[in-house]
């Protein structure tokens, strides 16, 4: 009983397994034994359909095995086995038995055969599919619905060579659509030396020279002043394979609005910053950099004409002596007849009386950005951009003081005038550009 139970509560697998009772006696003993056994089919054992395979191959390859052993080996019935066959023939094949042999009046073994060939084949096509996209994921780092035939010739290659030890190489190059001459020619390329390993220590030194904020572009730049002739795509592309990227970060403005505490200038500017000599439209404003230590702020006077920092004041608090001190060594750097207009938001520092009458006694003219808009003040707003993505950002201040910071910062913004390059300029600083123009010494 247990046996019948356990094995699909199938009668006749059941005295064929183990040969006896008869089928008439286990039925009464299931019904004495078993309540309601009828109901107690616990489903026929599934068999996949590689065991189908190799039990038709058996069938068909047998010398001295009867087809009963065959059938009994599997647990099934000779007829199931014969099924087996006639569905995995290729067209079917219809086989009867002869009751007095017990043997098949057709065996069709080539055609049987034949099939399993064809799904071997078929299923070695698949693996390969399989481990083609597995490496391209991997190793060519593409997304997973890439169509592997869609890749570079040097990607194939690539992709050739990782699993050229699993499979013949024709056939790979044929799946992937890569003729043998282009395999090949990018293999042998593949193995030269590097034309540009020279170029790209040198790349990586001015990268780190310039504090790790140079793109290509201000590479490529500094490339040409030695006199070294390479593209920018060059360039770029030892950036990209070495790694030599600019670290950005956005940071919370600091935002020095305090009301509507006096009336609002007029938007001189209307964003065009555009000057065609020094000291005739300025910009500034007040940022924040926060540290482990404390919170710095900047006020700069920044001037249109080439980017140049006027005047700087660094200090712990965004007061009206940060904006106003600022705003003194500017105006003392005026020559006679020089009265620049000064752009800047809606911030209180631009409106107490302290500001006004500086700039009333100096004869220079106020310009304000909407309020809440501060796109009218982009070449602030860029400045400060670059400073934090260059200079402070992705960068550890802890053990850091007030002081040593305010030194640091004070240090770049002298740097950033004299020898940091500016692509409009023609690849030169601000004071460089100056001097080429004959406006200072």
């Amino acid at each position: 009983m247990n046996y019948y139970l356990e094995h699909g509560c199938n009668l006749s697998r059941t005295v064929r397994a183990l040969g006896y009772p008869s089928r008439e006696t286990l039925r009464s003993w299931c019904k004495e034994l078993v309540p309601g056994w009828r109901n107690k089919r616990v489903g026929s054992i599934k068999i996949t359909r590689e065991q189908k395979q190799e039990a038709v191959i058996e069938l068909c390859t047998r010398n001295d095995e009867t087809v009963k052993d065959i059938a009994k080996k599997y647990d099934i019935a000779r007829e199931t086995l014969y099924n087996w066959k006639k569905a995995l023939l290729p067209g079917g094949v219809n086989v009867k038995m002869d009751s007095k042999t017990n043997n098949p009046l057709s065996d069709d073994k080539d055609a049987l055969l034949s099939e399993i060939e064809s799904l071997k084949l078929q299923m070695k096509k698949l693996k390969l599919e399989k481990d083609i996209l597995e490496h391209t994921i991997e190793i060519i780092k593409k997304d997973p619905g890439v169509d592997p035939k869609n890749l570079t010739n040097k990607e194939k290659t690539n992709l050739v060579d990782a699993l050229r030890g699993e499979y013949p190489l024709e056939e790979l190059l044929n799946y992937i659509g890569l003729s043998r001459s282009s395999y090949f020619y990018n293999r042998k390329i593949r193995l030269l030396p590097d034309k540009y390993e020279e170029l790209q220590h040198r790349v990586k030194e001015l990268f780190e020279e310039s504090g790790r904020c140079y793109g290509y572009r201000r590479i490529h730049a500094l490339l040409v002043r030695e006199g070294i002739r390479v593209s920018e795509k060059v360039v770029r592309h030892i950036m990209l394979k070495c790694n030599l990227t600019v670290a950005m970060k956005k940071k919370r403005k600091y935002n020095a609005y305090r009301g509507e505490i006096a009336p609002a200038a007029d938007n001189l500017f209307n964003r065009n910053f555009h000057a065609e000599a020094p000291n005739v439209k300025w910009v500034t404003d007040i940022t924040e950099f926060s540290i482990p230590a404390g919170k710095v702020y900047l006020s700069p006077i920044i001037d249109c004409f080439d980017g140049l920092v006027v005047s700087w004041s660094i200090g712990t608090s965004p007061n009206a002596e940060l904006a106003n001190s600022m705003l003194d060594h500017a105006i003392d750097t005026l020559k006679d007849g020089e009265h620049p207009i000064i752009h800047s938001d809606r911030g209180g520092h631009y409106r107490w009386p302290g500001w006004l009458s500086r700039i009333t006694k100096a004869g220079i003219e106020q310009s304000m950005s909407r309020k809440g808009c501060p796109q009218d003040n982009a070449a602030c707003e860029g400045f400060f951009g670059r400073i934090k993505s260059e200079m402070f950002n992705n960068r550890s201040w802890n053990g850091v003081s007030i002081k040593e910071f305010i030194d640091i910062l004070d240090k770049y913004l002298v740097w950033y005038n004299e020898r940091r390059i500016k692509l409009s300029l023609g690849a030169i600083s601000p004071i460089e550009y100056r001097q080429s123009l004959g406006l200072t010494a």
